[in-house]
């Protein structure tokens, strides 16, 4: 994530003024009445701000502005669903800047990349493979949940050094290869930790994931026995 020392002017209130209307956006989004009704949905949200929160506290930062922590976003989105998620994830950004962990004038910037990003590409990758509508768990584990959250972190890598080369603050890699590696090194860990996430809540908590069809992806095997 990015400080607001490595920010524009102009990247602090274009990225604000972004952050803020898919935020408008997603609290519009969110079914108000059904989540007061329902308590495990209310465990979930505020479940997933404390794990978000602690995730992003365990960080890397660097003299130059910069701080590398997981996202975690995938998991999360695919068990709250993305206005939720959003939502969740907001709430987590301003515990850390309320902790003086995060500028506060970098929270558009921010926001855009460790949520809307994440999310964005979460959300494209989960309903690309539903439009196929597959019966294979290993298909929704490792698509929706290890490859999006790998293709997530490479987005959110990407779109930071965009900012950086915008703004004027970044050390372009001195090849290809060292710009793969860096894809790689983010990606890996992200893909494996979201991917781990998901196979388990959907093998243990298959109802606590909201965009997880379990009629479909949990019927049992056809036996021409039955026949």
């Amino acid at each position: 994530m990015l400080s607001v020392s490595l920010l524009t002017t102009t990247q602090i209130i274009l990225s604000l003024l972004l952050y803020a209307g898919v935020l408008l956006w997603a609290l519009a989004r969110v079914s108000w009445v059904e989540l007061v009704a329902d308590s495990r949905r209310q465990h979930l949200l505020f479940g997933s701000v404390f794990v978000l929160f602690v995730l992003w506290l365990l960080r890397k930062e660097f003299d130059n502005g910069l701080t590398f922590h997981f996202l975690g976003l995938t998991a999360i989105t695919l068990m709250l669903d993305w206005p939720l998620a959003v939502l969740a994830a907001s709430l987590a950004q301003l515990a850390l800047v309320a902790l003086g962990l995060d500028d506060a004038g970098a929270l558009g910037a921010n926001g855009l990349l460790r949520i809307l990003l994440p999310v964005l590409v979460t959300v494209a990758m989960s309903r690309l493979l539903e439009r196929f509508r597959p019966t294979n768990l290993f298909l929704y584990i490792f698509i929706a949940g290890f490859f999006a959250a790998a293709l997530a972190a490479v987005t959110t890598m990407l779109a930071g050094l965009g900012l950086l080369a915008w703004s004027g603050q970044l050390r372009a890699p001195d090849s290809l290869v060292e710009l793969a590696g860096y894809m790689i090194l983010v990606a890996f860990p992200e893909g494996f930790i979201n991917g781990m996430g998901i196979a388990a809540l959907v093998v243990f908590q298959p109802h606590w994931v909201e965009t997880f069809d379990s009629d479909r992806y949990l019927q049992e095997p056809f036996d021409d026995g039955d026949h």
